[in-house]
């Protein structure tokens, strides 16, 4: 599935702080914020939605897979014109 970035701003100061705090738990703030997204994307998207993109993106092919062939649709011969009567 295609990645879209969030970009929010939060006061420099509390951030820095944040940061240092989670580097001494060994806490990574990329991860904590999208397991705190998820649990949005949970809460607020109704389950028959996110199944619909769940499946959505299972029949997606992945990046590293070859394309699938189409079959090809059974074509008829293209019509001859019509002929014009010559008098």
């Amino acid at each position: 599935m295609k990645k879209d970035a969030v970009t929010i701003q939060m006061d420099a100061e509390k951030l820095r702080a944040v940061k240092r705090y989670m580097e001494r738990k060994e806490a990574d703030l990329e991860q904590e914020l999208g397991d705190a997204l998820q649990k949005l994307y949970e809460k607020y998207v109704p389950a028959a939605v996110r199944e619909y993109i769940d499946e959505e993106d299972e029949d997606a092919p992945s990046p590293t897979a070859p394309p699938k062939k189409q079959k090809e649709k059974n074509r008829t011969a293209p019509a001859a014109p019509p002929q014009q009567d010559t008098v």
